[in-house]
């Protein structure tokens, strides 16, 4: 085994959890589920594979995450998403790079993105390479609800073996999760303050669409590719919607 911790974050992901810790368990010398209160079975699945558990309720995603990998007893952390799964070929690669003492602090991977059983190739989604190894001594999120960004000192290394990432189980999925995240993304504007305008949000929603459906290439994935550039305009749009409807939901109150 590999001296590495593999950190994995749950909610609910009995459909998932099986398939991600069954890539790593006979690999890692230590893994680590930091669940945000499941009610189904991941719990009962994660202790069937020798996991450390630890049942934290998420408050902010990047608070979440620091907290996480301050846990691994190792210096280096795999940092894996329930839905995402370690390929064979990643795992010989990262054997090598840890076994020469990288002077790197952390290395990005590529992910293979799925929507159900398709694999988005374009308009963006692929390589989308993630900073997911690294030193926990160097690494940290900053403290944010929706899409924190990720902060680590460099040297940073790149690995080209992939993550599969089951990222929605179906298109039903994928607009689930995006009201969720629009939701989000709304409500981190409000508490930022930032200036909105309609016309800047039209705007970037005709953009988003063009960039990835065109710039990015997702035409080659056909009627795939056209609903992936065509969410990712709507995610604006509707995020832009979702704000402008607690604006003027505080307005109707300061009015009574």
């Amino acid at each position: 085994m590999i001296n590495l911790s593999v950190v994995v974050l749950t909610k609910n992901e009995e459909k998932n959890i099986s398939r991600c810790l069954d890539s790593v368990v006979k690999w890692a010398d230590e893994i680590i589920v930091i669940d945000d209160d499941s009610t189904d079975r991941t719990l009962e699945i994660a202790s069937g594979y020798n996991a450390r558990i630890i049942r934290r309720k998420m408050d902010i995603e990047g608070r979440h995450r620091n907290f996480a990998y301050a846990q691994a007893r190792n210096l280096w952390v795999l940092s894996l998403d329930a839905d995402e799964v370690a390929t064979e070929e990643l795992k010989a690669e990262i054997n090598a790079a840890l076994a020469q003492n990288p002077s790197y602090n952390g290395f990005t991977i590529p992910r293979r993105n799925f929507i159900g059983e398709h694999w988005v190739r374009y308009g963006g989604w692929y390589p989308s390479p993630q900073l997911k190894l690294f030193r926990k001594d160097k690494f940290k999120y900053e403290e944010a609800g929706v899409h924190p960004r990720a902060f680590m000192e460099d040297p940073c290394g790149h690995l080209r073996s992939d993550i599969i990432h089951y990222s929605y189980r179906n298109f039903e999925d994928f607009l689930s999760k995006l009201n969720n995240q629009t939701t989000r993304e709304a409500q981190k504007w409000f508490e930022q303050n930032k200036p909105m305008r309609l016309g800047r949000f039209l705007w970037r929603t005709y953009d988003r669409f063009m960039r990835s459906y065109f710039g990015k290439k997702g035409y080659k994935d056909g009627f795939l590719g056209f609903v992936v550039a065509y969410y990712a305009g709507l995610y604006q749009f509707i995020s832009y919607l979702k704000y402008r409807e607690i604006i003027m939901g505080i307005s109707k109150k300061e009015d009574r």
